[in-house]
Parts: structure tokens; C-alpha cells; sequence
């Protein structure tokens, strides 16, 4: 379980507060207003946003200081994080060891990885000779490899159609069946929310609230909602 417990983040004259949990294995969205703090959320639970007050715990433990390597978290953002001078492989391989030194069995890993989202035999490309698809698998792929019981994506299939984008919801569900990771979705998009899951937290006025059935909040939504949606 996912418990932020008392947690307030301070930015300057930007404050969210959060009280609530998010039950393990739950894919849960993340919606609001733009600049309502949900990417900051997403932050600080990765350990790249402090905490001015409270606690976020896991399975009964609080993070504390821990830096955003020694947190249980795998994090995509909108630019899936990959380093342009790295092949397919070299990426996904930083999932297992920072320093690529790899042995034939960890060599076995990432290739079975690059498979599993589609990608056998294209890990000698650079990013560069990805399409943005392309890209968004090879950033899947490493966090198949690091196996982190918390997946956070920061909105990482904005830019892609509709498509494609349902297809990479497809596959990020079955990471999450299949790990049992616990997943929270930063979208604008409410399709996405509805496609994946079953359970979403706003983001608004200063404050995070829920976790609330997401077709509940959807069909009845708080006025800083509804104003978003139009």
C-alpha cells in the first residue's frame, strides 16, 4: 500500500497537501487542472520533490531521504528518459546495471525484454532511428527489467495517436498484471483514465484527494473538475 501520510510539498508559493492511500496493485490515473501540481506528485513520490512536511510510505516503510535510485519506483516522463547516444539495448540494460557491464544472463534479460514489448532484433538502433512508438516500448522495456512494485507515468504517450497510444495502455496494463506493480497515470486525457483505470486521484486547489471509482468521479465531477472538462 501506498500511503501519503500528512504529506505536504512546498514550491515557492505552490503548496499541495495530500492525506489518502493507494491500495497495492491498483492502477489509479492522475487528473486535475493544468498546473494543479500532478507531475510535482508524481515527484516527490519518485524522491525528486521533497517533502516539506509529512510522510510517504510503502508497504509499511517510509521512504525518508532516500535518493530516487534507492526508491521502489520506475518513472516515465513525456520524453521516455532515453539517452540519445545509447543503442535499444544500452538503454534498456541501464535498468540492471548503471555501468552496462553485463553478464551473458543480464545480456539474456534485456534481449527477452525487448521482445516482450515488440522490439527483438532492433536493440543495435539509436533513439534517433526509433519512431516515438518505438521509443515509448524501449522505455517500457526497462522497466519491465527493473521489476519496481511502483510505476509512475508522467503523461510519456501524449504525442502519440490514438492508436498507438492505446496500444502502449495495453501494454502498460499487462506489466502491471504481470508484476503486480502499483500504477499511477498522470493524463489530460480522460479516455486514457477510463482505458486503464479503475480508480483515479485529483488534483486541485492545493490538494489531492481520492483514490474515487474512476467512471463514479467521471459521471459526477467536484466543480474543479467539471470547470476543467468543460
Amino acid at each position: 500500500m501506498l500511503w501519503l501520510e500528512g504529506l505536504e510539498i512546498v514550491q515557492g508559493d505552490f503548496r499541495l497537501a495530500a492525506d489518502l492511500t493507494v491500495p497495492k496493485g491498483a492502477r489509479v490515473a492522475v487528473i486535475g487542472p493544468s498546473g494543479a501540481g500532478k507531475s510535482t506528485l508524481l515527484g516527490a513520490v519518485a524522491g525528486f520533490v521533497p517533502e516539506a512536511r509529512g510522510r510517504i510510505v510503502w508497504n509499511g516503510k517510509a521512504m525518508g531521504a532516500g535518493s530516487p535510485a534507492q526508491r521502489p519506483v520506475s518513472i516515465l516522463f513525456q520524453d521516455n528518459n532515453l539517452f540519445p547516444h545509447l543503442t535499444a539495448f544500452q538503454n534498456v540494460g541501464l535498468g540492471l546495471r548503471p555501468s552496462l557491464r553485463l553478464s551473458q544472463d543480464e545480456r539474456g534479460q534485456v534481449e527477452a525484454a525487448l521482445t516482450r514489448v515488440g522490439l527483438g532484433g532492433l536493440g543495435t538502433r539509436r533513439p534517433a532511428e526509433l519512431s516515438g512508438g518505438q521509443q515509448g516500448r524501449v522505455a517500457l522495456a526497462r522497466v519491465l527489467l527493473r521489476a519496481r512494485p511502483l510505476l509512475l507515468l508522467d503523461e510519456p504517450f501524449a504525442a502519440l495517436g490514438p492508436a498507438l497510444k492505446s496500444d502502449m495502455l495495453r501494454l502498460v496494463a499487462e506489466i502491471c498484471a504481470e508484476t503486480g506493480a502499483t500504477l499511477l497515470m498522470v493524463t489530460h486525457d480522460i479516455a486514457d483514465a477510463r482505458t486503464i483505470a479503475d480508480q483515479t486521484l485529483l488534483v486541485a486547489d492545493g490538494r489531492v484527494t481520492g483514490p474515487f471509482a474512476t467512471e463514479g468521479l467521471l459521471a459526477d465531477p467536484p466543480p474543479a473538475l467539471r470547470d476543467y472538462l468543460g
